[in-house]
């Protein structure tokens, strides 16, 4: 118990709540109660001149922090990765990881160095000692609490002290933008190339294994090739975004076998493309089952008929997987007539 709790009368001679004084009987007695010592004035609670300075060292500091955000998306928009520079005694690092850890660096920096300035130059720094209360307060200990910080937040000045305040929420408002421009590393913006693959009118179908084009007596009966469009190889640096789209499978049914009229309309001589990214989830189908004209996706066991316009039988698949119109060229070489009439991959046309 402190002398906060004491009765007055109970106090030891010379010892009073205010100030803690404690007699000459005292001293010698290691276990006294100290008492709270004076409070002592900062200078910037007697002197508005040495307030408005720590003011403006406030508002500096955000300020720089408003300014090394900014310097943040300037520099993760404006340099390039492959940059580097000479750092002392670290040798050559990245120019855009040292730049964007520099400037965020700042940014956080000025904001707590503001904030831990500002509390301990401007806000109250009175003491106040109280009695533990249990842990459910009562009514009139939830009041106090609500009146000690209505007092603080008056004495905060936050509402008097304008700069401090503009330049606060300036820093506060500036730093999370500097997690948008991350963003930028998801990938280029889309566009309409999700709703367009390689494949157009003319496009020879070229046997991904054997790297040549495809003729009809090159397909047999009841079996399964995946191709890709003309024009497209494993050394383009874009290969892997654009075969993620084109990637297509090819079978050969007989023509009586097949259900659908726009399917049998679109193949040739029963030979039938289909896209060979799953409708669920994206993944490569590449399980054929030939007896049922059944293929398979491997990772959640979606299962599509390719005798019946490749609608799903089985599985998660929302949607059958888009066919690819084909024929024949002069040449005898079996191409693509167009496009897809819809977007390959994971229900993509649900959401756009």
């Amino acid at each position: 118990m402190s002398s906060q709790d004491i009765p007055e009368e109970n106090l030891p001679a010379g010892q009073d709540h205010a100030h803690g004084a404690v007699s000459v009987a005292d001293e010698a007695n290691p276990f006294a109660d100290p008492g709270l010592p004076p409070h002592e004035h900062r200078i910037q609670d007697i002197d508005e001149r040495a307030a408005k300075r720590s003011e403006r060292v406030v508002a500096l500091l955000f300020t720089v922090s408003m300014l090394a955000a900014v310097g943040f998306i300037a520099s993760y928009v404006t340099i390039s990765p492959d940059t580097s520079v000479f750092v002392f005694p670290i040798g050559h690092i990245s120019a855009l990881n040292f730049a964007l850890g520099l400037t965020l660096g700042t940014a956080l920096f000025c904001i707590g160095a503001g904030a831990v300035h500002w509390a301990r130059t401007l806000m109250s720094d009175v003491e106040v000692a109280a009695e533990r209360h249990p842990i459910s307060a009562p009514a009139e200990v939830r009041a106090q609490v609500h009146a000690d910080f209505k007092q603080g937040a008056k004495e905060s000045a936050l509402g008097r002290r304008k700069l401090i305040r503009n330049t606060m929420l300036g820093a506060l408002t500036l730093v999370p933008l500097s997690g948008v421009v991350l963003l930028r590393d998801l990938g280029p913006l889309p566009g309409t190339s999700l709703r367009h693959t390689l494949w157009a009118k003319g496009k020879l179908l070229v046997n991904t294994n054997t790297n040549q084009p495809l003729r009809p007596e090159d397909v047999a009966v009841g079996s399964l090739t995946f191709v890709r469009p003309e024009g497209l190889e494993e050394a383009d640096e874009d290969f892997q975004n654009e075969i993620a789209k084109a990637a297509v499978m090819i079978i050969r049914l007989q023509p009586g076998n097949i259900k659908d009229k726009r399917e049998l309309d679109w193949s040739h001589e029963g030979i039938v493309a289909f896209s060979k990214i799953c409708t669920h989830v994206g993944c490569p189908i590449s399980l054929y089952e030939q007896q049922t004209h059944h293929v398979l996706c491997p990772c959640h066991q979606s299962t599509f008929d390719l005798s019946d316009g490749a609608r799903v039988i089985f599985g998660p698949a929302g949607h059958a997987l888009p066919q690819l119109r084909i024929g024949v060229n002069d040449e005898g070489y079996l191409q693509a007539l167009g496009d897809f009439e819809e977007p390959v991959g994971p229900a993509f046309w649900e959401r756009g």
